[in-house]
């Protein structure tokens, strides 16, 4: 637990975070190598992802194969299989590597079906591998544009896919929801499930229920209409939709969520604000779990657009259902049949959206068991629900906040006035990462405990000022450069790493307490896997894959990766040898918007699947060096006024790729040392006209004006020097660039 008062002086200045048509399909198919072992899927008669109904009903049954997204419709994440054991674990090494197409983030898990691996990585690229030995059997490119990756918060990432009676499903960033021929890659149909001319964007897994797969989307912060849609597995009709918040005027769409918004939840909301025209956001952006006992699918609610509930919503005080709920409804039609709101009338970007699991707990009379869902979401408190009616159980604060000091009678959170009010700058913790953010956790039901990735981030937020309006292409509603200071003095840097941090915790659920905590430096860090040798496996944004004995936490291995791992490890076997595999690389939120918790900028490195065995003797390779000369490009532009104008605008429209304080991790350039600040046309033909588009950087000359972008230029060049002046950078060796 962190200092508060420590925290409430140290965070002057660290406002930096936030969150965090069809085309033809190329296909690469396999091509095989004479001499070398047949590949599993090489065999052209053997089918491919012959998963069933019935399989995806007993897949803990079935250890060997990881055939969902979380394991089990459960998602408890813990496996079954023991060879890779205390024991065991001095010989486990790697068994082998597979380099993925594409740069950028990955954050999915893979699924392995009867030897054959499917896995996705960032621009929702999908890749069809034997899962013996990592050989490519096929690749499949949706080819999402550049322009459209400017939509996106935190990344081109992809947390997953489904697979089903041989078809592979994957939601692709751009909206489009996709099957898959599981022996080819190629496409059986495509549906766009979002108006593309909005900043949707879909970076969730897919689940398959009963014939159908469902899928959700992203894009509150830059202002949409959450839902979430059912389609049919063969045809790709759409079965049924719900939708998460209202429609705008309150009117029916026709959808099976009419009749409970008109029984419950418009009431909730006004009939003016920002979430008349923005949509109010509500995006289901990654939780969806299918509680089979119930037959009901479990979805988490996302954030309010805008997060500020008094220009969202500023009529009164409804609760703006159903926003960052757990929301159940019939998994063969979608009607509603409970919600819990875990906080009411959002305005913090406290997300419902973070992974659930299902568990049978001696919480029922006299102990017996209870099915209950599980859910620790980003506002802090880990929330035990009975599952079949959504009745809270437990909720309890599993890190340190500002915003609130417990759960009162009625299941609400008691909130501190100031928090909400923001009468004054109040420095909120969580932040918007989240006490625990889209990173899965495990459950072991040997331990009985739930092992729960947690970051430690503060936020500043401070209410616009009226005769300053913002203009930032995020959609919050806060001042976005609240705290922020000018110049960073020496040392500052540092002091702003120490803010931060995270853990692996240890909770018991039917306690409420934790049992033990292995802090991290730095938030991010990746998923867990819990499995019945008493392991838990997690990756770190050190660039380990660690296993921790699952009783103590004591760190018992660990092997060096390549990239910032973020996904969750998962573990599979073939022909009697069980393999762990998690995916590596370079960027989502952390890494784009947070380059300032890294000590060194990383090179870009491409997304990579590594495989662990036992007697694994592989080798990774290199990582590639950030060769960036860390030099400013153009002498000193402007005045303390436009610096100060530079960095509000900074703030608003470069902060979310480029990092905060103009502090690249190296996802992206970090624009301090780029040549395009050489000069103003250099930096208005990128900046302004949109010349790397192909590349994600739309030009912003249609929404900021020429005096605004040349404002951020003098911002960014201001930062380069300031690195100078503490050391962290060397000046030119020769006379500078002209400024004009």
């Amino acid at each position: 637990m962190i200092n508060q008062t420590k925290l409430l002086i140290g965070t002057v200045g660290l406002a930096l975070l936030v969150g965090c048509g069809d085309k033809e399909a190329t296909v690469t198919a396999l091509t095989e190598n004479a001499g070398s072992e047949p590949a599993v899927a090489a065999e052209a008669s053997r089918p491919m992802a012959e998963v069933s109904q019935a399989r995806l009903d007993n897949a803990a049954e079935q250890p060997e194969q990881w055939l969902t997204y979380g394991g089990s419709y459960d998602e408890t994440r813990h496996s079954t299989l023991t060879k890779v054991n205390r024991d065991t674990l001095p010989e486990l090494g790697i068994g082998w590597v597979y380099d993925m197409k594409k740069p950028r983030g990955v954050e999915a898990t893979p699924i392995v079906v009867d030897g054959v691996m499917y896995v996705t990585g960032s621009w929702s690229v999908v890749y069809a591998l034997d899962a013996r030995t990592g050989e490519e059997i096929w690749v499949y490119d949706p080819e999402v544009s550049g322009e459209d990756a400017a939509k996106g918060c935190c990344d081109v990432v992809n947390r997953g896919l489904a697979v089903y009676e041989g078809k592979v499903f994957v939601g692709v960033f751009d909206g489009r929801l996709e099957a898959l021929d599981a022996k080819t890659g190629d496409v059986i149909w495509s549906n766009v499930t979002v108006d593309q001319s909005k900043p949707y964007t879909i970076t969730g897994a897919p689940r398959v229920i009963k014939d159908k797969v469902i899928i959700g989307n992203g894009g509150a912060e830059l202002g949409v209409r959450g839902y979430v849609t059912a389609y049919d597995t063969d045809t790709g009709d759409l079965v049924w939709r719900f939708y998460t918040v209202p429609n705008p005027n309150k009117e029916p769409d026709g959808a099976i969520s009419d009749e409970i918004f008109a029984k419950l939840a418009n009431e909730t909301w006004g009939d003016t604000g920002a979430w008349t025209t923005d949509g109010g956001g509500g995006t289901v952006w990654d939780a969806i779990v299918y509680d089979h006992v119930n037959d009901q699918v479990l979805l988490g609610v996302g954030n309010g657009s805008p997060w500020n509930a008094a220009i969202r919503d500023p009529e009164g005080n409804g609760d703006n259902l159903f926003l960052s709920s757990i929301l159940a409804v019939d998994a063969d039609t979608g009607a509603y049949k409970w919600h819990y709101q875990t906080t009411p009338r959002d305005m913090w970007d406290y997300t419902a959206t973070q992974p659930m699991l299902l568990a049978d707990l001696p919480l029922g009379v006299d102990g017996a068991p209870r099915r209950v869902v599980m859910q620790a979401p980003k506002n802090g408190f880990f929330y035990v629900l009975d599952a079949a009616s959504g009745e809270l159980l437990s909720a309890d604060a599993f890190t340190d906040m500002t915003w609130a000091t417990g759960i009162d009678e009625n299941g609400r959170p008691i909130e501190v006035p100031g928090a909400r009010s923001l009468d004054e700058d109040f420095v909120v913790l969580p932040g918007p990462t989240g006490a625990h953010n889209w990173h899965p956790m495990s459950y072991n039901p040997d331990t009985g405990l739930v092992y729960i990735p947690t970051n430690v981030w503060p936020l500043v937020y401070s209410h616009p000022d009226p005769d300053d309006p913002i203009k930032s292409n995020w959609n919050i509603g806060y001042r976005e450069d609240a705290g922020w200071p000018l110049e960073i003095p020496a040392g500052g840097i540092e002091g702003l790493r120490e803010m931060g941090g995270g853990s692996l915790l240890a909770w018991d659920p039917v306690k409420g307490e934790a049992r033990w905590a292995v802090p991290f430096p730095v938030p991010f860090n990746g998923g867990t896997l819990s499995t019945s040798s008493g392991l838990i496996f997690q990756a770190n944004k050190a660039g380990e894959l660690v296993a921790y004995d699952a009783e103590t936490g004591e760190r018992v291995w660990a092997h060096g990766l390549v990239g910032g791992p973020g996904a969750a490890p998962m573990t599979y076997e073939v022909d009697g040898e069980q393999y762990v595999t998690i995916l590596s690389g370079w960027g989502s939120t952390i890494a784009m918007v947070y380059g300032v918790v890294f000590e060194e900028a990383v090179a870009a490195e491409t997304g990579r699947v590594i495989t662990f065995k036992i007697g694994g003797d592989g080798v990774l390779p290199k990582p590639l060096e950030n060769g960036i000369a860390r030099t400013p490009k153009s002498d000193p532009i402007g005045n303390e006024a436009l610096h100060t104008e530079g960095l509000k605008l900074f703030a608003g429209n470069c902060q979310w790729c480029h990092g905060a304080f103009a502090i690249s991790s190296g996802v992206l350039p970090d624009l301090r040392w780029s040549a395009m600040t050489s000069s103003d046309a250099a930096w208005d033909t990128v900046v302004r006209d949109g010349a790397l588009s192909a590349r994600g950087m739309v030009g912003v000359g249609d929404r900021l004006t020429k005096e605004e972008t040349d404002a951020i230029r003098a911002y960014v060049v201001k930062q380069a020097w300031d690195a100078v002046a503490r050391g962290e950078a060397t000046a030119p060796a020769a006379p500078s660039v002209s400024a004009n």
